[in-house]
C-alpha cells in the first residue's frame, strides 16, 4: 500500500501521467522523460517521504528512491498505465543537446540490464575466487556450469543489447535480438579456423583483414562480436530507422512479416560488410586511447576518477564511462577505468558511520543505518543524497578519501577482469588468471584506507552536533522535513480545532489516502475563514515547502497533521503564507498559516482540510461530535495506550 501511495504522489508531482513520456529505473532512481519539466513540483518531491532527492541530468528527470526502487517503479507503471512499448515510442524524436542525448541513449540501453550484468559478473568473480583458493579446477563440472552461468550474458551481449537498444531507438526489440544472434552465430565464428583466406584486404595497414567469405561477390570481413558493444548499438540504430521507413511504404495487410524480413535482409549483411568492421576498429581505437591515457599516470588517473566519481553520479555523467569499460573488456578482456573508482563506496560508508555515531538527530540516525549498508554493497545514492551531501563537509571528506583510494588503486595497477558486482561484491572481479596478485591486494588496501580516512576526517574534523544545533536554531534541518518519532511514552492529550468551519467525517472526503485512515485518524473541516491556528502546544516538525500542510508534535507526543485542501500541493505555495518555521515552538491558538479561500476555490481546488493524528497507533482516539467548530472547540481526545 505504501508503494502504491508513493507512486500516486510521485506521478501527481511530476505533472501527472499525461506529462510522462516514459519512465525506467536503475538501481536507485526512477528516470522520467517528461514533456514539460516546468510542470513538476521538484521541491515537493524532494521533501516527500520515500524520496531521497531529485536530479535533472541527461535529459532525464530523476527521482532518487533508494534500494526499493523496483517496487516503486512497478507501482508507478501500474498507476500510470505505462507500457514498455509506449515508453519506447514516446522517446522518439528526443530533443536536447547532443551530449544530453548521448548520455540518455547510453543510460537507456544499459540501465535495463544493469542488475543482471552485475549478477553475472559476481558469479564469474566468485568462480575465479574458487579457482584461486584451489576449491575447484577448470576441469570440474561445477566450475564449468558456474562459468556458463556467469559468462552467458557477456558472450551473448550483442543479443541482450540488441533488445534494449532496439527498444530505446523505437524499433521492434526482437528484431534487435535477431541481429545480435546473427553476429554471434557459431557457424560464422568458426569459418576462419576452417581454412585459408580467399585474399586479404588493406594489406600493410592497421586495418589488414583476411577475407574468408563473400556476400553477393562483396568481401565480408569476419570479426569476433561476442562481448562487443558498439557494433550492435550502431546496427540497431540503423535497423530502427529502416523499420520505420518500411512501415510507411509497405501495405499494412502484409507489414507483419514483410517489414521484419526486409529489415533483416538489409541490416544483417550490411552489418557484416560495413557496420561491424568499422565499429570494431572504432572500438579498438577507443580502447587504446582510454588505456593510453591510463598508462600515462595510473596514480593521477586514480586521483581524478576517485575524487569526481560521485560528482559524475550526481549528474548522470558516469554513464559516459560505462561503455568505455565494457569496450575494454571486449577488446582486452580486462579494464582499469572502473577499477579506479572501487574505493568510493567504502569512503562513503566510513563518512556515514561517523555521522551515525556522532549525530543527535534521530532522523539522521534512522537514515544512516540503511545508507551505510547500501554503501558497503556499492549503492551510494541513499547515503550521498540523504546523509553526506546535506551536511556538506562529510561529502567533501568522502571525495578526498575516494581520491586517496583511487591513487592506491592506480599505484598497484589494480585491474578488473569481469564487469559485475558493486562494493564488496566487486572484490572477486580483481582476481586475474594468475590468481591473487598485487592488484587484488591494492584493491583491499584502497577500500580500507578510503573507509578509515573518511571516518576519521568526519568524526574528528566535523562537529555534526554543532551543525545540527545551528540548523535547528535557524529553523532548518540537515535532512528533509519529517515528523520525528517521539522518544519515551506518550501522554493523554486534547486537540482543539485549528480552523473555524464545518465538520466532515474523514471517511467521507474525496481522497482515498485520508478517508481510509491510512495516514492518520481524525476529522476534516470545510473552512469558513482564512487562518490556521495551532491545535496543540508543541513544536513544528513538518512544514511543507508549498505551505499547504503543517505538522506539529505536541508536548504530550501527539503528531498532528493539518492538510489544507485537496491537491493544493499543485498550487506550489501560491495563495498560502506560513507564519511559523520548521522547528518553531508554538502555543495552542497561535496563528501558523494563512491562505486565500476565494482564490484557491477559483482555481478549482476543494478546501476540505483533514486534521489527523499520524501516530494514532499510540492512542485511543475519541472524536467529538460537532457540526461546526470555533477555536475553543475540542475536536479530539487522545488517551495514551499503555
Amino acid at each position: 500500500m505504501a508503494h502504491e501511495q508513493l507512486a500516486k504522489d510521485i506521478l501527481e508531482n511530476v505533472g501527472g501521467k499525461d506529462n510522462v513520456k516514459s519512465v525506467v529505473h536503475c538501481i536507485t532512481r526512477l528516470r522520467f522523460k517528461l514533456k514539460d519539466e516546468d510542470k513538476a513540483n521538484t521541491e515537493t518531491l524532494k521533501n516527500m517521504d520515500g524520496v531521497v532527492t531529485v536530479m535533472k541530468s541527461g535529459g532525464q528527470y530523476q527521482v532518487v528512491i533508494g534500494n526499493h526502487v523496483p517496487d516503486v517503479y512497478k507501482a508507478v507503471a501500474e498507476e500510470g498505465g505505462f507500457t514498455e512499448q509506449q515508453a519506447s515510442d514516446e522517446d522518439n524524436g528526443e530533443q536536447g543537446s547532443l551530449f544530453d542525448r548521448f548520455i540518455d541513449m547510453i543510460s537507456g540501453i544499459f540501465t535495463p540490464i544493469l542488475s543482471v550484468l552485475a549478477a553475472s559478473g559476481m558469479i564469474k568473480g566468485f568462480n575465479a575466487l574458487f579457482i584461486a583458493l584451489g576449491w575447484l579446477t577448470e576441469a570440474d563440472g561445477t566450475y564449468i556450469v558456474l562459468d556458463a552461468t556467469g559468462d552467458a550474458l557477456f558472450y551473448f551481449l550483442p543479443v541482450i543489447l540488441g533488445y534494449s537498444a532496439m527498444k530505446k531507438f523505437g524499433g521492434t526489440p526482437f528484431l534487435g535480438m535477431v541481429i545480435g544472434m546473427a553476429l554471434v552465430y557459431p557457424a560464422l565464428e568458426g569459418i576462419p579456423e576452417a581454412g585459408d583466406p580467399l585474399y586479404t584486404l588493406f594489406t600493410g595497414t592497421m586495418f589488414e583483414s583476411p577475407v574468408y567469405i563473400e556476400f553477393l561477390g562483396i568481401p565480408v570481413i569476419l570479426m569476433t562480436y561476442s562481448m562487443s558493444v558498439i557494433p550492435i548499438v550502431i546496427a540497431t540504430l540503423f535497423a530502427a530507422k529502416l523499420e520505420k521507413s518500411f512501415k510507411k511504404v509497405i501495405p499494412s495487410v502484409v507489414q507483419m512479416f514483410l517489414v521484419p524480413m526486409f529489415t533483416l535482409l538489409i541490416v544483417v549483411p550490411l552489418t557484416f560488410i560495413i557496420i561491424g568492421p568499422i565499429a570494431t576498429w572504432a572500438s579498438q581505437l577507443v580502447s587504446e586511447v582510454a588505456m593510453g591515457a591510463y598508462s600515462l599516470s595510473p596514480v593521477i588517473a586514480g586521483i581524478f576518477l576517485g575524487f569526481f566519481w560521485l560528482v559524475f553520479v550526481m549528474f548522470g555523467l558516469h554513464w559516459g564511462l560505462v561503455p568505455i569499460a565494457m569496450n575494454n573488456f571486449a577488446v582486452h578482456g580486462q579494464d582499469s577505468v572502473l577499477a579506479l573508482i572501487f574505493a568510493h563506496s567504502f569512503a562513503l560508508a566510513g563518512a556515514i558511520l561517523a555521522v551515525w555515531i556522532k549525530s543527535n538527530n534521530q532522523n539522521t540516525k534512522t537514515l544512516s543505518a540503511p545508507a551505510f549498508i547500501s554503501s558497503v554493497f556499492g549503492v551510494t545514492e541513499p547515503g550521498m543524497y540523504g546523509i553526506v551531501l546535506p551536511l556538506k563537509w562529510p561529502f567533501i571528506y568522502t571525495l578526498i578519501s575516494s581520491a586517496v583510494g583511487g591513487a592506491i588503486l592506480g599505484f598497484f595497477n589494480t585491474t578488473g577482469y569481469v564487469m559485475g558486482g558493486l562494493g564488496i561484491f566487486q572484490i572477486p572481479s580483481f582476481i586475474g588468471p594468475d590468481g591473487f596478485d598485487a592488484g587484488l591486494f591494492g584493491a583491499l588496501i584502497a577500500a580500507v584506507v578510503g573507509f578509515v580516512l573518511a571516518f576519521v576526517l568526519t568524526y574528528f574534523f566535523f562537529n555534526i552536533r554543532k551543525f545540527e544545533e545551528n540548523e535547528e536554531a535557524s529553523g532548518n534541518k540537515a535532512s528533509k522535513p519529517s515528523v520525528e518519532p517521539i522518544n519515551g511514552p506518550v501522554q493523554n492529550a486534547v486537540v482543539t480545532s485549528p480552523i473555524v468551519g464545518r465538520v466532515t467525517p474523514l471517511e467521507k472526503i474525496d481522497d482515498t489516502a485520508f478517508a481510509s485512515g491510512a495516514i492518520g485518524k481524525g476529522i476534516a473541516i470545510e473552512p469558513d475563514e482564512n487562518t490556521v491556528y495551532a491545535p496543540v502546544a508543541g513544536t513544528v516538525t513538518t512544514l511543507f515547502p508549498t505551505h499547504h500542510a503543517v505538522g506539529i508534535t505536541s508536548d504530550e507526543g501527539a503528531e498532528i497533521l493539518i492538510h489544507v485542501g485537496m491537491d493544493t500541493v499543485k498550487l506550489d505555495g501560491k495563495h498560502f503564507e506560513a507564519k511559523v518555521a520548521q522547528g518553531d515552538r508554538v502555543e495552542r491558538g497561535q496563528t501558523i498559516l494563512e491562505f486565500d479561500r476565494k482564490e484557491i476555490e477559483a482555481e478549482g481546488y476543494a478546501l476540505t482540510t483533514p486534521v489527523i493524528v499520524t501516530n494514532h497507533q499510540q492512542f485511543d482516539i475519541s472524536i467529538i461530535d460537532l457540526d461546526k467548530t470555533t477555536l475553543d472547540d475540542l475536536i479530539l481526545e487522545l488517551r495514551a495506550k499503555a
